[in-house]
C-alpha cells in the first residue's frame, strides 16, 4: 500500500510539473493540429476514401506522430533531473528506484493518453458523416495509447542515460524510427535480399507498425498487446539498471 501511495505522489508530482509549463499545451495543441490536418487535408484524406472510417487516415499517422511528439514529451524526465542535480536528492528519499520509474511513466502515459482523448471531434465527425464501425476506432485508440506508452518507455531509458534532453530526444527518434521502418515494406525487401525468411521474419516483429494494424482492424490480438507491454517493461527495466548505476557510481 506505501509502495502505491508513492508512486501516485511521484505521478502528481509529475502531472503538475507539466502543466505549470507551456509543454503540455504546446504539445498538446501541436499534437491535435496534426491530427486534424493530416486526417482531413492530406491526401488521401478522409473525404478522399469515400467511407466511414479512421484507419488509414487519422490512426494512420499516429506511428509518425509519436516519433518526435513523445520524446519531446519523455526527453526530460531524467535528463532534466540530472541537469539541475535532484536526481541524487530523488533517489534518496524513502522511495525505490522503481517506485520513481513508475510514477514518472504513469504520469506522462496519462497525459499522452489526455492528448490523445481530446481528438474526440474526429470521432464526432466521422460519425456525422456515416456510420463507422466505433468497435474498431475503440479498438485503435487502445492500440494507439499502447504505442505512445512504447515510445514513452523508451524516451524514459534514453533520458536516464544522458543529462542532456537535446541528447535524449535524438537517441529517442532514432530507436523509435528503427521501430517503425522495421515494418516498412521497401526495408523489408532490401532486407529479404540477402538474408534468409527468418531473419526477416525476426526484424520485422519489432515493428510499431506491423503491431498496431491489427488493432486498426478491430482486433485486439494478445500478441500485439503482449509486444507493446514488453517493450514498455524491457524498458522501464533498462532506465531502473541505469539510474541505479547512477547511485552506485
Amino acid at each position: 500500500m506505501n509502495s502505491w501511495a508513492n508512486i501516485k505522489t511521484i505521478a502528481k508530482r509529475e502531472l503538475v510539473a507539466y502543466f505549470a509549463s507551456p509543454l503540455a499545451y504546446v504539445f498538446i495543441v501541436i499534437f491535435l493540429l496534426l491530427c486534424g490536418f493530416f486526417t482531413f487535408s492530406v491526401k488521401p484524406n478522409l473525404f478522399d476514401r469515400g467511407q466511414a472510417s479512421l484507419s488509414g487516415t487519422f490512426f494512420f499517422w499516429h506511428p509518425w506522430f509519436y516519433m518526435f511528439l513523445v520524446p519531446a514529451v519523455g526527453m526530460r524526465l531524467w535528463a532534466e533531473e540530472r541537469r539541475v542535480g535532484t536526481l541524487e536528492l530523488l533517489l534518496t528519499m524513502p522511495i525505490t528506484a522503481w517506485q520513481a520509474i513508475v510514477g514518472k511513466f504513469l504520469a506522462s502515459w496519462l497525459f499522452l493518453g489526455l492528448a490523445l482523448a481530446l481528438t474526440f471531434p474526429v470521432v464526432w465527425t466521422v460519425n456525422y458523416l456515416g456510420t463507422p464501425d466505433n468497435g474498431v476506432i475503440f479498438a485503435s485508440y487502445i492500440g494507439s495509447w499502447l504505442m505512445a506508452g512504447a515510445y514513452l518507455a523508451i524516451s524514459c531509458m534514453t533520458s536516464a542515460m544522458t543529462r542532456t534532453q537535446v541528447v535524449s530526444f535524438i537517441i529517442s527518434v532514432v530507436v523509435c524510427l528503427f521501430l517503425i521502418l522495421a515494418g516498412f515494406q521497401p526495408v523489408v525487401d532490401f532486407i529479404s535480399g540477402f538474408a534468409g525468411p527468418k531473419v526477416v521474419d525476426f526484424v520485422t516483429s519489432f515493428s510499431v507498425v506491423t503491431h498496431f494494424e491489427g488493432f486498426q482492424k478491430g482486433v485486439l490480438d494478445s500478441r500485439d498487446v503482449l509486444f507493446f507491454l514488453s517493450v514498455i517493461a524491457f524498458s522501464l527495466f533498462t532506465t531502473g539498471v541505469i539510474l541505479r548505476s547512477h547511485r552506485a557510481g
